[in-house]
Formats: C-alpha cells, structure tokens, sequence
C-alpha cells in the first residue's frame, strides 16, 4: 500500500476537506503493515473501496419560523460501508456541520460499529441547522422538513440514524413521528427514541458510560483503578454527563467541566445536585458554564481556557473534535496525567496524539473508547426487532461486555514487542480486519 499516493488521490478528489483527510490518514498510518502483510487486500482494491462513501446525499431543508419567515439550511446523509451491516450512525444538528466534518465521522463511524461485534456499518447526517434557541414547534417544523428527504434512503435493514449533537430525543421524536406517517409503519428506522416507544433505557448516558469503563480497562492494565482518581472531563453534553456519573460511582472524582465560554474546576468534585444543576442549565438551551460557579463558590471559572491545564489523574474529553492539541497533550503528561480516553469523536489532535503515545501513557482512540453509545443503539435495535424491552441493568452489563470485549480487540492488535499497548493501533486493526474481510466476502461491489 502507498499511503502517499492514496492520501494525495483523496485530496485531489475532495479538496479542503481536512477533517475527512486526518481521520483516514490516522486510521491508514496504523493499518499500513498488517495491509502489506496480506496482498489480497490489496488487490482486491480494499483501501480504495473502504475511504470513499457509498452515496452522499445532500439537500435544502426550507423551514418556516414562529414568526412566518422561511429559513434554508442543508441536510447531509453520508452512507460509508454497509459490509457487515445496515449503515449506522448518529445525526448532527450544529452551524459547524459540513461534509468534512460528516465524512471523518462517518468514516470512524465504520471502525468503531465494527469494534462492537454487533452487524452495524458505517455512516452520519446532519445539518448546519441550530436548535439552540429555537422554539419546539420550530424544531419540529425543521425535522419534519428534514425527514422528507431522508426517509427515502434509510430504514431498520438499511440505514439506521440516531442522535448526536444537538440531536436528542426531542428532535428523535419529531423526526420518528414523520418518518412513521411517510412510510406508514412503525419501526426502529431511529435510535435514541422515547422509552415509551422504542428506545432503550441508559441510551442518553451510554457514551459517558463506555468511556469510563474502556477508560477503567485501560488502568486495570497497570493495576490501577479510578478510586480516587481526579478526573478531567471536558464538554456537558450527554457525553460528559454520562462520564462523569459512571465516574463518581467508580470513586473517581471530577473536578472540570466545559462549555464554549471556558471551563470550571471545582476541587470537591462535581458529582450529585452539582451534576444536577448543570442538567439543569443545559436544559435552558445554554451551552454556557459559568453560572456553576456562581452557584458553588467553591468552584472556579476560567473564561475563553479548555481544561487541559489543570493537574488530574484522568482525561476525558467528551467536548468535540481536535480540542486537545500538542501544548494540551505536554501540559497534561508534564502534570502527571496516566490515562486519556476520547468520549468525542477524533478530540486529539495528530500532534497531541503523537505525545500521548511516545510519552508512554494510556491512551484510548474515540473509535474504541465512545463506542458505547452506537453498542446500545445497536442493543435497541435488536430490542426492537425483538419487541422487548430489556431492563436498566440488563443494557447496561451488556453494555459494559461490549467495552470490555473491545478493549481486548485492541489489547490483541496493538500490543508491541516491549508490552506498550498502542490502542490507536489496535482499535484500527481490529475494526478494520472485520470490515476488510466481510468485503472480500461480498465480492466487488
């Protein structure tokens, strides 16, 4: 495989797509070696076929404000790799959303379905349409004039959409609602639906929840546990918010939270009615995090600063992509830090990446650690197909099996010759040789 030329071929072909560039890059870089190791691949034309998309759809999306003005926004489906299973992966509701940033989620999207054993591929969607601020019969207009496009490609067998950010059950109530009066059936084409109707339960937590137990994996290697742990989480999405609960109930303590406006660091840790305050001023349609520290003085605001800086045990950044870069990567390893795991998708930067895994510590790629949350949609669609509903602690054992069986993929792929476990390596390898294999199965097509 010649990685240069394969890289400078994309890039012709989409040019200025930097995020979609860096993701295949990272995941080529890794796969090199075992690639070379098996001309079958190779011949086959495996690469070429695994970094372009099946099928990009895009389209307006016309929407009428409480006030009557009509609003234009895109919507995006990216439909990557079916090989083992119907396309899956979540839908993105944020101004910064392009098709870069859909393609390098979509891509990573393939690697970590395959990671978790269950029959998922790879995609992602989404608009630059932003529901903060928005009122509910805005947002259901807009999903309702999204969905008009989408249904047409997806459905349970064929491509099965989920939340991401800005995207929650809200906003899957809306788009389920219209999908089911198009298509007249109620199926679980959706995931991350209401309890009442399809969805599972520990849904919204289950990303925080898979970080933390791959995160708890990853110390166990050196015998270590999160007991009393500090912990850095970056980020209050559903992410952060599953993290740190799963945290506090391992004995770790977390000391950092995030928003667009800067970071708090809270020495007493933020766990119980803290956790629930910051529930609900999210609720209020704020991304904002300095009133926390209004509302507990013991709590420091650090405005316009990420919270990489602060000395803690653990890193988890659950925020959004390329937040930790090269100096974040040093401060953070200089301080003592022994263990970063991603809850976002791709928030290392290459540099930071490369200091993680030269200085030696544990470090955990998105595409493995944030895996929980496609598991349990994956855990809700066999939930629905079987029309049952599993219990909280039913999910979430299994969703704990999952990490735990996706740690030892990693452990079995990225193990070097002098013990390091290279898990960006391995998470690569693992979720690739699934991916690659089912395809040469299916022949060229």
């Amino acid at each position: 495989m010649d990685l240069n030329n394969i890289m400078n071929d994309l890039v012709k072909k989409h040019p200025g797509e930097l995020e979609y560039h860096q993701a295949v890059r990272e995941v080529l870089e890794s796969i090199e070696e075992i690639v070379n190791e098996n001309p079958q691949f190779e011949s086959a034309g495996i690469i070429e076929r695994l970094i372009e998309p099946d099928r990009v759809l895009s389209f307006k999306v016309p929407w009428m404000d409480d006030e009557g003005k009509v609003h234009v926004n895109l919507g995006y489906r990216v439909q990557f790799n079916m090989a083992i299973g119907p396309y899956k992966g979540g839908l993105r509701f944020h101004p910064s959303v392009n098709l870069s940033i859909l393609k390098f989620l979509g891509f990573e999207q393939i690697f970590k379905n395959a990671l978790t054993t269950l029959p998922m591929g790879g995609g992602k969607g989404g608009s630059d349409f932003n529901p903060k601020g928005k009122s509910d019969n805005e947002i259901m207009r807009f999903c309702q004039a999204f969905m008009l496009e989408l249904w047409k490609i997806i459905g349970p067998e064929t491509d099965v959409p989920a939340g991401d950010i800005g995207v929650g059950g809200k906003e899957i109530g809306f788009l389920f609602g219209m999908y089911k009066k198009l298509q007249r059936e109620h199926t679980g084409v959706l995931t991350g639906k209401g309890l009442g109707w399809g969805g599972s339960l520990i849904r919204p937590e289950a990303t925080g929840f898979g970080t933390v137990y791959f995160a708890k994996e990853m110390l166990a290697t050196k015998g270590e546990t999160l007991e009393g742990k500090n912990v850095a989480l970056s980020g209050f999405g559903n992410v952060a918010w599953g993290a740190a609960l799963k945290v506090t109930e391992l004995g770790g303590k977390v000391v950092t939270l995030s928003g667009p406006d800067g970071y708090i660091y809270d020495p007493k840790g933020i766990s119980g009615e803290k956790i629930e305050y910051m529930l609900e001023l999210r609720a209020t349609n704020m991304d904002v995090v300095a009133p926390y520290a209004e509302e507990f003085p013991e709590a420091e605001f650090f405005e316009g600063k990420r919270p990489w800086e602060v000395k803690v045990d653990v890193a988890l950044p659950c925020a959004t992509q390329n937040e930790i870069d090269e100096n974040d990567a040093i401060t953070l390893v200089e301080n003592g830090c022994i263990c970063v795991a991603e809850g976002a998708n791709m928030p290392s930067t290459p540099e930071a990446m490369h200091v993680f895994l030269k200085s030696g510590i544990l470090f955990g790629p998105a595409k493995a650690v944030n895996a929980g949350g496609v598991a349990t949609s994956g855990l809700e669609m066999t939930q629905n197909s079987m029309k049952i509903a599993w219990t909280r602690e039913e999910v979430d054992a299994k969703l704990h099996q999952i990490m735990k069986d996706i740690h030892q993929a990693c452990v079995k792929y990225g193990t070097r010759e002098d013990g390091y476990v290279d898990y960006v390596k391995g998470a690569n390898i693992a979720g690739f040789m699934k991916v690659a294999n089912a395809m040469l199965d299916n022949g060229v097509i």
